[in-house]
Protein backbone atom coordinates (compact mmCIF):
# COMPACT_ATOMS: atom_id res chain seq x y z
CA UNK A 1 0.00 0.00 0.00
CA UNK A 2 2.44 2.40 0.86
CA UNK A 3 4.35 1.73 -2.93
CA UNK A 4 0.43 2.77 -4.36
CA UNK A 5 0.35 6.15 -2.61
CA UNK A 6 4.18 7.04 -3.05
CA UNK A 7 2.70 6.13 -7.12
CA UNK A 8 -0.21 8.48 -6.78
CA UNK A 9 2.19 11.49 -5.08
CA UNK A 10 4.58 10.66 -8.14
CA UNK A 11 1.58 11.24 -10.87
CA UNK A 12 0.17 14.50 -8.98
CA UNK A 13 3.22 15.94 -8.71
CA UNK A 14 3.79 14.95 -12.30
CA UNK A 15 0.66 16.25 -13.27
CA UNK A 16 1.43 19.72 -11.65
CA UNK A 17 5.10 19.51 -13.47
CA UNK A 18 3.30 19.19 -16.95
CA UNK A 19 1.60 22.39 -16.40
CA UNK A 20 -2.00 20.59 -16.20
CA UNK A 21 -2.39 21.95 -12.35
CA UNK A 22 -1.93 24.87 -10.52
CA UNK A 23 -1.29 25.46 -6.55
CA UNK A 24 -4.16 22.23 -4.86
CA UNK A 25 -6.50 22.49 -7.58
CA UNK A 26 -7.09 18.86 -9.52
CA UNK A 27 -6.99 15.66 -7.81
CA UNK A 28 -6.03 11.93 -8.33
CA UNK A 29 -7.11 8.87 -7.22
CA UNK A 30 -6.24 4.96 -8.22
CA UNK A 31 -7.42 1.57 -7.47
CA UNK A 32 -5.69 -0.84 -4.73
CA UNK A 33 -7.47 -3.86 -3.71
CA UNK A 34 -8.59 -2.03 -0.17
CA UNK A 35 -10.57 0.95 -2.37
CA UNK A 36 -9.62 3.75 -3.54
CA UNK A 37 -6.59 6.25 -3.10
CA UNK A 38 -7.17 10.05 -3.77
CA UNK A 39 -5.37 13.01 -2.90
CA UNK A 40 -6.41 15.10 -0.04
CA UNK A 41 -8.27 18.09 -0.32
CA UNK A 42 -6.18 21.05 0.15
CA UNK A 43 -2.85 20.46 0.57
CA UNK A 44 0.06 21.02 -1.61
CA UNK A 45 1.44 17.86 -3.88
CA UNK A 46 4.95 19.05 -2.87
CA UNK A 47 3.75 18.30 0.66
CA UNK A 48 2.80 15.12 0.12
CA UNK A 49 4.00 11.92 1.79
CA UNK A 50 2.47 8.38 1.75
CA UNK A 51 0.73 8.86 5.22
CA UNK A 52 -1.42 11.84 3.95
CA UNK A 53 -3.17 9.67 1.36
CA UNK A 54 -6.65 8.66 2.50
CA UNK A 55 -8.33 5.56 1.68
CA UNK A 56 -11.74 5.74 -0.09
CA UNK A 57 -14.00 3.40 0.71
CA UNK A 58 -16.99 2.50 -1.60
CA UNK A 59 -19.52 3.45 0.71
CA UNK A 60 -18.37 6.85 0.63
CA UNK A 61 -16.19 6.60 4.05
CA UNK A 62 -12.89 6.75 4.45
CA UNK A 63 -9.35 6.16 6.28
CA UNK A 64 -7.14 8.18 7.57
CA UNK A 65 -6.11 11.88 9.17
CA UNK A 66 -6.77 14.08 6.18
CA UNK A 67 -10.08 14.14 3.94
CA UNK A 68 -9.98 13.14 0.52
CA UNK A 69 -10.20 15.56 -1.94
CA UNK A 70 -13.43 17.60 -2.56
CA UNK A 71 -14.33 15.57 -6.11
CA UNK A 72 -14.10 12.38 -4.48
CA UNK A 73 -17.73 11.77 -5.36
CA UNK A 74 -17.33 11.66 -9.67
CA UNK A 75 -13.83 9.46 -8.15
CA UNK A 76 -16.15 6.94 -6.60
CA UNK A 77 -18.82 6.73 -9.11
CA UNK A 78 -16.18 6.47 -11.81
CA UNK A 79 -14.74 3.20 -10.40
CA UNK A 80 -17.61 1.59 -9.43
CA UNK A 81 -19.50 2.10 -13.05
CA UNK A 82 -16.52 1.39 -14.90
CA UNK A 83 -14.60 -1.88 -13.66
CA UNK A 84 -11.79 -1.09 -16.33
CA UNK A 85 -10.76 1.82 -15.00
CA UNK A 86 -7.66 1.83 -12.33
CA UNK A 87 -6.79 5.67 -11.92
CA UNK A 88 -8.43 8.65 -12.47
CA UNK A 89 -6.89 12.38 -13.18
CA UNK A 90 -9.09 15.34 -13.19
CA UNK A 91 -7.33 18.55 -13.81
CA UNK A 92 -7.67 22.68 -14.64
CA UNK A 93 -5.46 23.05 -17.39
CA UNK A 94 -6.03 25.87 -19.46
CA UNK A 95 -6.67 25.06 -23.16
CA UNK A 96 -8.81 21.86 -21.80
CA UNK A 97 -10.38 24.77 -19.23
CA UNK A 98 -11.03 26.99 -21.76
CA UNK A 99 -13.27 24.95 -23.82
CA UNK A 100 -14.79 24.17 -20.73
CA UNK A 101 -15.52 27.89 -20.03
CA UNK A 102 -16.95 27.94 -23.50
CA UNK A 103 -18.91 25.47 -22.94
CA UNK A 104 -17.30 23.75 -26.45
CA UNK A 105 -17.13 20.02 -26.65
CA UNK A 106 -14.06 18.98 -29.16
CA UNK A 107 -15.64 17.28 -32.03
CA UNK A 108 -13.95 15.15 -34.47
CA UNK A 109 -11.09 17.57 -35.64
CA UNK A 110 -8.14 15.24 -35.56
CA UNK A 111 -8.01 11.23 -35.51
CA UNK A 112 -5.91 11.68 -32.24
CA UNK A 113 -9.54 11.62 -30.67
CA UNK A 114 -9.78 7.93 -31.43
CA UNK A 115 -7.03 7.74 -28.20
CA UNK A 116 -10.02 8.73 -26.11
CA UNK A 117 -12.70 5.62 -27.60
CA UNK A 118 -14.44 8.22 -30.46
CA UNK A 119 -15.50 11.49 -31.46
CA UNK A 120 -17.38 13.81 -29.69
CA UNK A 121 -15.00 14.57 -26.20
CA UNK A 122 -18.71 15.68 -24.49
CA UNK A 123 -19.25 18.28 -21.79
CA UNK A 124 -20.77 17.22 -18.96
CA UNK A 125 -23.52 19.49 -17.32
CA UNK A 126 -22.39 22.03 -14.87
CA UNK A 127 -23.14 21.30 -11.75
CA UNK A 128 -21.60 22.61 -8.00
CA UNK A 129 -18.36 21.24 -7.58
CA UNK A 130 -18.41 17.92 -4.75
CA UNK A 131 -21.73 17.44 -6.01
CA UNK A 132 -23.60 14.04 -6.74
CA UNK A 133 -25.28 15.96 -9.68
CA UNK A 134 -21.69 16.82 -10.69
CA UNK A 135 -20.95 13.01 -10.79
CA UNK A 136 -24.19 11.97 -12.24
CA UNK A 137 -23.22 14.20 -15.37
CA UNK A 138 -19.38 13.22 -15.36
CA UNK A 139 -20.51 9.25 -16.03
CA UNK A 140 -23.27 10.48 -19.21
CA UNK A 141 -20.28 12.44 -20.58
CA UNK A 142 -17.64 9.57 -20.44
CA UNK A 143 -20.10 7.13 -21.61
CA UNK A 144 -17.93 5.66 -24.02
CA UNK A 145 -14.78 7.29 -23.61
CA UNK A 146 -12.13 7.87 -21.47
CA UNK A 147 -11.91 11.75 -21.29
CA UNK A 148 -14.20 14.02 -21.35
CA UNK A 149 -14.60 18.19 -20.39
CA UNK A 150 -16.56 19.75 -17.43
CA UNK A 151 -18.83 22.68 -18.10
CA UNK A 152 -16.79 25.73 -16.11
CA UNK A 153 -14.87 23.25 -14.51
CA UNK A 154 -11.65 21.64 -16.58
CA UNK A 155 -11.72 18.34 -17.73
CA UNK A 156 -10.96 14.15 -16.61
CA UNK A 157 -9.22 11.37 -18.10
CA UNK A 158 -9.49 7.92 -16.79
CA UNK A 159 -7.26 4.92 -17.38
CA UNK A 160 -6.33 1.06 -16.77
CA UNK A 161 -3.87 2.69 -13.82
CA UNK A 162 -2.55 5.90 -12.22
CA UNK A 163 -0.12 6.39 -15.05
CA UNK A 164 -2.63 5.71 -18.08
CA UNK A 165 -5.09 8.21 -16.90
CA UNK A 166 -2.09 10.87 -16.57
CA UNK A 167 -1.43 10.20 -20.13
CA UNK A 168 -4.73 10.55 -21.30
CA UNK A 169 -5.14 13.56 -19.12
CA UNK A 170 -2.21 15.05 -20.87
CA UNK A 171 -2.83 13.96 -24.45
CA UNK A 172 -6.71 15.93 -23.84
CA UNK A 173 -4.62 19.11 -23.06
CA UNK A 174 -2.98 19.08 -26.18
CA UNK A 175 -5.69 18.41 -28.52
CA UNK A 176 -7.84 20.80 -26.13
CA UNK A 177 -4.96 23.26 -27.12
CA UNK A 178 -4.53 22.18 -31.02
CA UNK A 179 -8.64 22.51 -31.00
CA UNK A 180 -8.53 26.32 -29.81
CA UNK A 181 -6.11 27.46 -32.08
CA UNK A 182 -7.88 25.35 -35.12
CA UNK A 183 -11.25 27.93 -34.04
CA UNK A 184 -8.80 30.79 -33.78
CA UNK A 185 -7.20 29.85 -37.77
CA UNK A 186 -11.31 29.78 -38.55
CA UNK A 187 -12.25 26.93 -37.44
CA UNK A 188 -11.71 22.81 -37.74
CA UNK A 189 -12.91 20.97 -40.98
CA UNK A 190 -13.81 17.51 -39.04
CA UNK A 191 -13.66 14.37 -39.62
CA UNK A 192 -17.03 11.79 -41.00
CA UNK A 193 -18.08 9.52 -38.25
CA UNK A 194 -16.60 6.52 -40.95
CA UNK A 195 -13.35 8.32 -40.35
CA UNK A 196 -13.28 8.30 -36.67
CA UNK A 197 -14.46 4.83 -36.69
CA UNK A 198 -11.48 3.39 -38.72
CA UNK A 199 -9.68 5.59 -36.52
CA UNK A 200 -10.39 4.03 -33.33
CA UNK A 201 -10.26 0.27 -35.25
CA UNK A 202 -6.44 1.56 -36.28
CA UNK A 203 -5.43 2.91 -32.76
CA UNK A 204 -6.85 -0.80 -31.59
CA UNK A 205 -3.38 -2.25 -33.40
CA UNK A 206 -1.49 0.61 -33.74
CA UNK A 207 -1.36 1.72 -30.31
CA UNK A 208 -1.69 -2.63 -28.57
CA UNK A 209 1.28 -2.97 -25.96
CA UNK A 210 4.64 -3.41 -27.44
CA UNK A 211 6.67 -6.29 -26.59
CA UNK A 212 9.16 -5.68 -29.11
CA UNK A 213 9.15 -8.81 -30.64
Amino acid sequence: MQQARQSLINAAREMAARGLSAGTSGNVSLRVDAGILITPSAVPYESLTPEMIPLLRPDGGYEGHYRPSSEWRFHLDIYLARPEVGGVVHHHAPYTTALAMARREIPACHYMIARFGGAPLRLAAYALFGTAALSENVLVALEGRTACLMENHGGIAVGADVAAALAAATELEVLAQQYTLALAAGGAVLLSADEVAAAVRQFATAYRPNTGG
